[in-house]
């Protein structure tokens, strides 16, 4: 998956999916990337976008990226 500027999403990338809702990329379906926290034998059956464990601890599938998405940091 790319962000709203192009770039491509990878395990470990901090996001912001939208004003002061920022997160760590756990997960990166496209590319079949998990983290040890959430396991392809667990998260395996979603085939597109990435998932993403916000700052306050929610978890967040992000399918399509909008304008607002966007790597704050590379991994």
């Amino acid at each position: 998956m790319k962000d709203g500027n192009g770039k491509d999403v990878r395990l470990g990338d901090r996001v912001k999916l939208w004003e002061n809702h920022c997160g760590i990329v756990v997960c990166a379906f496209d590319s079949r990337e998990f983290s040890e926290k959430y396991p392809e034998s667990g998260w395996g059956h979603l085939k597109k976008g990435v998932l993403v464990e916000l700052d306050s601890g929610d978890l967040f599938h992000y399918e399509d990226p909008d304008e607002d998405f966007e790597i704050v940091t590379d991994k």
